[in-house]
């Protein structure tokens, strides 16, 4: 392998944002005269009741865990469901920051089984808080690419040494300011504390081994990957601030970008003590609808990423259309909760068409609720956000990023969603 060949196999297991590299697969179509005529499966079958309340109640008591169990077996792989035990020690804070704006306070977090408490997964997680004297803040909840120190250029956060990303390197990415500034809190952790995220990933490290039993040495083909650890993860973090004195948990949302939207929307959809998702450049296994076969498709995942998805969903490389699933089922499994979806015109890798149509897709549950879909089946135009009762959706110009663009309709739609 020459210096290219080793440049470009780097660049392509650091991210399935290929478009970002100029390193597509020769195969990749970005042409909608080549998406193929597909049909969706049901989010309701045929079969289920027919009258208006017993409907909602089969979606709740039936449809929306078979619905789960599929994206399970088939996509994300079954998450263990041990208790475990959360320890919290306190690193630093609560330290007034930006010139009393707000409070910094960093933890960490101890997670073990309680059938094995001798092991253990510990988890650094970075919090700031607005200063409202006797209100707790709702608060944005995800996952960081490359440490917590690069979310800001505040020199008191603790450098991650396993990241390699100097302090402030995504700070566009948080805008933590202008969070604290809105009354939200942000609290954020590193993915790689929780699970590595590389292409030699062995699931020797991480959550895994905490529940592995009787010589199990990795998941089984229909078991959690990095992104069902992830959402695990993000999960325990909730959970630990449920007593918190500055952070309201009962009005949190959980936000992604790119591999880390995939996992902000398959979180949203197991753990409904989330009051709101954002998917922001989702893609294939997020957002997109995996039947259009645009841009970012299975087989292109397999070799760099794989890991993200239980091994079985392997299977259906090539033939997207078996998959019994497919992406509005997850995005309605998150319903009645408030939902947003973002997308960006130079991000063709991840389907911005699809990403909008699955949303479009899942209104049939949000209606079982009383609650209107997007205005128009049609996909708005670059820089205009649409929006139901519960679901938010925008196609931004620009490149495969999270910018205050977004970030701005972000907080917009969680005025109004996450309002006490």
């Amino acid at each position: 392998m020459n210096l290219h060949q080793r440049k470009t196999a780097t660049l392509l297991t650091l991210t399935s944002a290929a478009s970002l590299f100029g390193a597509e697969p020769a195969d990749t179509n970005y042409d909608e005269a080549r998406v193929p005529n597909y049909s969706l499966p049901a989010l309701l079958p045929n079969d289920s009741p027919t009258a208006a309340p017993d409907l909602r109640a089969y979606w709740e008591t039936t449809r929306r865990a078979e619905i789960l169990s599929l994206l399970e077996e088939n996509v994300y792989g079954k998450t263990p469901t041990a208790a475990v035990t959360l320890k919290t020690e306190v690193l630093e804070g609560p330290t007034d920051v930006f010139d009393g704006l707000g409070r910094r306070r960093q933890i960490r977090l101890t997670i073990s089984p309680k059938d094995h408490p001798d092991r253990s997964l510990k988890i650094e997680v970075l919090l700031y808080s607005p200063k409202s004297p006797g209100k707790k803040a709702p608060a944005f909840l995800g996952l960081n690419f490359s440490g917590n120190q690069c979310i800001s250029l505040d020199p008191a956060i603790r450098i991650n040494p396993a990241s390699g990303k100097a302090r402030g390197f995504h700070q566009d990415r948080w805008q933590v300011e202008w969070l604290l500034k809105r009354g939200y809190a942000l609290v954020t952790s590193y993915c790689g504390d929780i699970d590595p995220d590389n292409y030699r990933h062995d699931f020797t490290d991480g959550p895994h081994p905490l529940f592995y039993e009787n010589g199990q040495s990795r998941p089984g083909a229909k078991e959690w990957g990095t992104i069902g650890a992830w959402a695990w993860g993000l999960s325990r973090i909730r959970e630990s601030l449920q007593d918190d004195p500055f952070i309201d948990a009962k009005r949190m949302a959980v936000i992604g970008h790119s591999r880390l939207g995939k996992c902000a929307l398959w979180t949203g959809a197991q753990d409904k003590n989330f009051k709101m998702v954002v998917s922001n450049n989702s893609g294939a296994g997020g957002a997109a609808l995996y039947r259009r076969c645009f841009g970012e498709r299975i087989h292109h995942m397999l070799k760099p990423v794989g890991y993200w998805f239980c091994r079985h969903h392997a299977s259906y490389a090539h033939r997207e259309e078996e998959l019994p699933t497919d992406q509005h089922m997850l995005l309605a499994a998150i319903a009645p909760r408030a939902l947003y979806v973002a997308s960006a015109t130079k991000d063709q890798w991840a389907d911005p068409r699809g990403e909008f149509l699955a949303l479009v897709q899942a209104a049939p549950i949000y209606s079982l609720y009383g609650l209107k879909g997007l205005p128009d089946s049609k996909l708005p135009p670059p820089n205009h956000p649409v929006s139901g009762a519960r679901v938010g959706y925008h196609l931004r110009e620009g490149k495969h990023a999270v910018t205050a663009f977004d970030w701005g309709h972000y907080l917009d739609f969680a005025d109004r969603q996450l309002a006490p």
